[in-house]
């Protein structure tokens, strides 16, 4: 029987990028599928996806009073809309959700699914903020049916910590990868060349990219000054992504003197072009949950220097890939430098990573979807 979905993420960056397949998909069923976030409904490429989009109150800042008044939101949003099931994404939002529903759940049957997208108490963290938010998942898990992690460190996690609750927990391999769009062989004629005469690269140069907001745990700084060390007339850095550290980024650039061999490029339409085009991807981040440029870079056969943490170190162990330790500006460099000169452990790593991609393919995680569901709204057997 076709049911009502709601999907909710804090901004409607999260629903654009990573969850208008999921909508697709299960509207194809017959559903009702909703969205729910800030900025939703100023977003055609969300809109014409849904059903219906709500927008929300909500902040980013977890400590923002206007989240008091998402919480009332979201509960009046569950009532009207009917919802069979609320899936719910990204870390405020997934907080004042199963919040908002947890009485409604109890009297109507609701199931509300969580997505982590890689929790904020990890290993790497630091341990009086790796309490407190593991305080507030095990708080939250009583108001969960379903919690889906994305990688294998978050799901022990989960397991030792008692972070599903009483509801089920799910592995899945991400939020899905379309390899048909991440494939050498559908880049438009040209697009390649394109992204070279932008950038000025010439034909015996190197191109090094990363694809990441730019805020602190990405680490762009660390890239920068690996870069510094490896830099040469012929090779050039492009960063893609927007945030607030960009322009202290800028000003490091110069203070280096890199100005003529950095790009700053601002968000991109054309990620696999610029991949295709890029001798490796770079990604110093300190923390992720399965971080999607790097599965974008596997599925483009473009070799990947990333570090050795939480679903990184998962997508790119066993020779798939370059691991450094965060921060690890000389290991970093050091890897760039073997990126350049090693053509052909640059072709085996690349092509070990496109064979591992195909586990996180996006009709696999659908499918995985498809189960998870199914299951949540089966009646319980009678007993």
């Amino acid at each position: 029987m076709p049911a009502r979905l709601l999907i909710a993420t804090t901004v409607d960056a999260t629903l654009e990028g990573f969850l208008v397949p999921f909508a697709d998909h299960f509207r194809s069923r017959g559903w009702t599928v909703d969205a729910a976030a800030a900025g939703a409904s100023g977003n055609p490429a969300v809109v014409s996806h849904f059903d219906r989009v709500w927008e929300m109150g909500w902040s980013r800042r977890p400590l923002d009073g206007k989240n008091l008044e998402a919480a009332g939101q979201i509960r009046e949003m569950a009532r009207e809309g009917r919802y069979n099931i609320v899936h719910v994404h990204t870390p405020v939002a997934s907080f004042l959700t199963r919040f908002a529903l947890k009485d409604l759940r109890a009297r109507t049957g609701l199931k509300v699914v969580y997505t982590a997208h890689g929790f904020h108490c990890h290993p790497g963290g630091d341990p009086v903020k790796n309490r407190i938010f593991a305080t507030l998942e095990r708080t939250a898990s009583k108001w969960t049916d379903a919690l889906v992690v994305i990688n294998h460190e978050d799901e022990r996690l989960a397991r030792r910590l008692g972070l599903a609750g009483k509801g089920k927990l799910y592995y899945m391999p991400g939020i899905g990868i379309d390899l048909a769009a991440y494939s050498r062989e559908s880049l438009p004629p040209g697009a390649v060349e394109a992204v070279e005469r932008e950038l000025g690269l010439e034909p015996d140069g190197a191109l090094f990219l990363t694809i990441a907001a730019f805020d602190p745990g990405k680490k762009h700084a660390d890239l920068l000054r690996a870069f510094k060390l490896v830099h040469r007339p012929g090779i050039h850095l492009a960063l893609a992504g927007i945030g607030p550290t960009m322009e202290a980024m800028r000003t490091l650039t110069s203070e280096l003197g890199l100005d003529e061999s950095v790009h700053f490029l601002g968000q991109r339409s054309d990620v696999p072009a610029l991949l295709a085009a890029s001798t490796a991807l770079v990604h110093p981040s300190a923390r992720e949950g399965l971080p999607r440029s790097i599965m974008e870079a596997m599925a483009m056969r473009t070799p990947v220097i990333g570090t050795s943490i939480r679903g990184t170190g998962e997508l790119l162990s066993g020779g798939a890939g370059w691991l450094v330790d965060v921060g690890d500006v000389d290991g970093l460099a050091d890897a760039m430098s073997q990126a350049l000169s090693d053509a052909p452990l640059r072709q085996t790593c690349a092509a070990r990573a496109r064979i591992r991609v195909s586990r996180y393919a996006l009709p696999r995680v659908i499918a995985l979807h498809d189960e998870m569901y199914d299951e949540l709204l089966r009646p319980p057997l009678a007993g």
